[in-house]
């Protein structure tokens, strides 16, 4: 059997990596975790053992055992059929993503405008502008990347690599979440604004203006996704 196929489901096309001999079931677990929390298997999707061995070119247990730890985690709901179900996010879940965020990313910045040095700065300001280019080309699909890569650039500043790891921590879920955000064109011009007045903060030296700016930055995205679940626009549950 091939590794890295698709997942076989009548219900979505993730595609799944191949694996190391080593520590199976702690890989089943984070790639698993990770397309859940990316909304990369729906919610509400049926997942069975079976079948993700067979995907995955391996035996059942390890994907028992990241089964059960998904499901301690409450990803996933076992099913009286068998299987189980993709639980998704809750609303509770993502405000605390955008709450805690907001206090790591916050922090990030406040040390980045403390500890940067001028240079530094340049890795920021060609985020910025290869965000613009592809807002100009509206091509939306890849701002997420670049988004991404921006706040990569914004942590390593902090010269914290305690800080970065707990941030790290909720890399899946901020990703799917970046992704709601940066799907509409108004929230991606005042997301790569807000990113223009936290650089300009940062090289003046102004830790406290930075920190507010990133808080201010990460609870209007969380605003927004709440607005856009309440109205329909965005499922998370089945």
């Amino acid at each position: 059997m091939e590794r890295g196929r698709q997942h076989a489901d009548k219900g979505g096309s993730a595609t799944l990596r191949p694996l190391k001999k080593e520590n199976l079931g702690s890989q089943v677990f984070e790639q698993l975790k990770g397309m859940i929390l990316r909304g990369e298997i729906p919610p509400g999707k049926r997942m069975i053992e079976s079948e993700i061995a067979l995907s995955m070119d391996i035996s059942r247990t390890p994907v028992r055992e990241a089964a059960h730890k998904l499901e301690a985690e409450g990803l996933l709901t076992p099913l009286s059929k068998g299987g189980y179900a993709v639980r998704g996010l809750t609303i509770s879940d993502i405000e605390d993503t955008f709450d805690i965020r907001g206090i790591l990313e916050s922090f990030a910045g406040y040390l980045a405008a403390k500890r940067h040095t001028e240079d530094e700065l340049i890795a920021l300001e060609l985020k910025i502008d290869e965000f613009q280019r592809y807002m100009d080309r509206g091509d939306l699909k890849r701002l997420s990347a670049v988004n991404t890569e921006f706040h990569e650039a914004l942590y390593e500043l902090s010269r914290s690599h305690r800080l970065i790891k707990m941030i790290h921590g909720l890399k899946d879920e901020i990703y799917f979440l970046r992704n709601i955000i940066l799907n509409s064109e108004e929230m991606a011009r005042l997301s790569n604004r807000d990113h223009r007045g936290i650089v300009e903060a940062i090289r003046q030296r102004d830790a406290k203006k930075a920190e507010r700016q990133l808080k201010e930055h990460i609870l209007r995205g969380k605003e927004f996704v709440l607005d856009e679940i309440k109205k329909g626009t965005v499922s998370i549950g089945p």
